[in-house]
């Protein structure tokens, strides 16, 4: 029995259609009854935060994808770190096999917002008995379906400058973690994932300007702007700084790298973004018209 966590985000929703397209035997861990029940698989209600729940969770459970919330400090701490470790302890408590955990690239402990706590989590994971493999994306395709990638009028946010991005499909990731939570284990080993090629801001741009059929301007907003705007908004300065600080490591192509893991893995090349933009066309519109979710 395979235990998915974050079942209903980006690469979740993917990875709980192929199990259940082949009658894999697997259950989803989610927050949201309502949201369990849209799923149309078998779930159960739980949260990282109550570990009762997660007891309850893992309940005949041998192999565990494990994906949590994002990084976000609240009063100095990360919580994810205190949520995906509780998940690791529930995971080692009910004698789980194989662990595919989501982490992010360049994790690494004392790193900025979730390398640095990706980094502990890892390192967390890899001092216990389980028999893990780690998955490291480049940035998700899935942010420009977001309501954060394009202005009101339609112009893409640009907030890595000249830097060139090996943006990757969620539905690349899941089928990695597919292939390790099903196929031969890799224990111990972590993959990075990147699309097929790396572009630039203005690249991108014009592939969605293609995929659209019409002119796709853009807006660039400096990490500073971007630090600015949040701390504006609320945010923790520490935080804002910390982002605005991974934003010019992108910009100077910390993610610009390809990498072979999708396609040694699968079998096949990574998705490119055309194929990606094609297949998910009616939410990139809504998205570009300032519909977005």
């Amino acid at each position: 029995m395979i235990l998915v966590t974050g079942a209903t985000g980006s690469i979740g929703r993917h990875l709980v259609r192929r199990l259940a397209d082949r009658g894999v035997e697997f259950r989803a861990l989610v927050r949201d009854a309502a949201k369990g029940r849209a799923l149309g698989c078998d779930h159960v209600v739980g949260d990282f935060d109550d570990p009762g729940s997660l007891t309850a969770a893992f309940d005949g459970v041998d192999r565990l994808f494990l994906n949590g919330p994002g990084a976000q400090a609240v009063d100095g701490e990360q919580p994810m770190v205190r949520q995906i470790g509780a998940a690791i302890d529930a995971a080692v408590a009910a004698g789980v096999e194989r662990v595919v955990k989501i982490s992010v690239w360049h994790a690494a402990p004392g790193g900025r917002l979730s390398e640095g706590a990706h980094g502990e989590l890892d390192r967390r994971l890899a001092a216990t008995d389980l028999h893990w493999t780690v998955l490291q994306p480049s940035g998700f395709l899935q942010n420009l379906l977001g309501p954060a990638a394009f202005t009101s009028d339609g112009r893409l946010i640009s907030r890595y400058g000249d830097g060139p991005i090996s943006h990757i499909d969620c539905h690349d990731i899941a089928a990695c973690a597919d292939v390790l939570l099903t196929g031969p284990a890799r224990p111990g080993e972590t993959f990075v994932l990147t699309g097929p090629e790396a572009l630039t801001d203005a690249q991108l741009a014009d592939r969605v300007a293609a995929a659209l059929g019409r002119p796709v301007g853009r807006v660039a907003l400096t990490p500073g702007d971007l630090a600015t705007a949040l701390a504006g908004q609320g945010a923790p300065i520490g935080f804002a700084e910390d982002l605005a600080e991974l934003l010019r490591g992108a910009a100077a192509g910390s993610l610009a790298e390809v990498t072979t893991a999708v396609p040694d893995l699968l079998g096949r090349p990574a998705r490119t973004v055309d194929e990606f933009l094609a297949d998910n066309l009616t939410e990139l519109r809504k998205s570009a018209d300032g519909q977005g979710s």
